[in-house]
């Protein structure tokens, strides 16, 4: 009878003891440094976007928050970090677009971009808009379809590489418009764009951030902006679905994931934060400025906009026969 007595004193403490690990995260989140993955070198696109963030971050939770930049084979080696990182909120990792081309263009991930993280919050788009060489005969998007129609395969577009987004933003106006161009890629923005100002190429997507200064130098024609509305730097520009290709729509975005099994309550946390952050006008007006358009979503919406852009540059992966390993 003791025995007994004494097994159930002793599997009553243990209950007592024994406390979710998840819980107990979410109840002392943050306890240590925070880690923001950006996978992408420094001074890109992306890298300034978490540098902005971290220290409104560090004011608010009292703990250091570091950006460590791992970049390589296409962000695949910062999102990996990631996604086998311990799910407690100390680490996240702030993706773009090729997050969700690199399922159909690498013939393996060493991870599933959907079951391996736990979406956070899609916080930026950075809008892209169609350019032509300023002494192109045309000055709009008809013209120029019109204009590809009656020469296939005897246009150049230029990009910043082999599978960017900047390519398949090309590759999806192929499909779209039903034209031919040629794919010309180079070695980062400012080659590609210089290009198309020289007329080395007649065409490029890119953002309008890096494209308004030279299109009000007259050095390039804008026909459209590629997102879902018109961009903030450039309002006078109709978007392509404006100008007749109502299914062409290319952004670029950004997000922060972090991994699969963080617990509701930490997702949460970030979530609240960074919305906070996004809603001050300073930070707005600097997102602007940069040519960003502020978003700050939900995780349950930044989960379904993944999926759906994953499908989306399935399709055009596979029609352009794009493999980058």
């Amino acid at each position: 009878m003791n025995r007994r007595f004494f097994a159930r004193i002793m599997t009553g403490i243990g209950l007592l003891l024994w406390i979710p690990t998840a819980w107990t995260q979410s109840v002392s989140f943050p306890n240590r440094p925070i880690h923001v993955i950006v996978p992408f070198p420094p001074g890109g696109a992306v890298d300034p976007i978490a540098r902005s963030i971290t220290p409104k971050l560090e004011e608010a939770w009292g703990q250091p928050v570091v950006v460590d930049n791992k970049p390589g084979a296409s962000t695949i080696i910062g999102s990996d970090f990631v996604a086998k990182a311990a799910p407690d909120g100390h680490t996240v990792v702030l993706v773009a677009t090729s997050f969700t081309v690199n399922p159909s263009a690498y013939s393996k991930l060493p991870f599933d971009p959907v079951k391996d993280f736990a979406p956070i919050s899609l916080v930026s788009r950075l809008p892209n808009m169609l350019v032509v060489n300023a002494q192109l005969p045309v000055y709009s998007v008809k013209e120029l379809v019109d204009y590809l129609k009656a020469r296939p395969g005897k246009v150049n577009f230029s990009s910043i590489g082999y599978g960017s987004t900047q390519h398949l933003a090309g590759e999806l106006f192929k499909s779209v418009a039903g034209v031919d161009m040629v794919h010309v890629p180079y070695k980062g923005s400012g080659p590609s764009m210089m290009s198309v100002v020289s007329g080395e190429t007649s065409v490029t997507f890119d953002s309008v951030f890096l494209l308004t200064p030279q299109v009000k130098a007259g050095k390039l024609r804008a026909l459209a902006a590629a997102g879902m509305k018109r961009a903030s730097l450039a309002p006078n520009i109709p978007t392509a679905s404006e100008s007749g290709l109502p299914d062409y729509e290319v952004e670029g975005w950004v997000g922060f994931l972090a991994p699969a099994g963080t617990p509701r309550e930490i997702i949460q946390k970030w979530h609240q934060e960074i919305t906070r952050i996004f809603q001050t006008p300073e930070f707005r007006e600097r997102q602007i400025s940069q040519g960003l358009e502020p978003v700050g979503s939900t995780p349950e919406y930044f989960a379904e906009f993944i999926k759906t852009e994953i499908s989306k540059w399935g399709k055009v992966v596979k029609q352009a026969g794009i493999k980058l390993d």
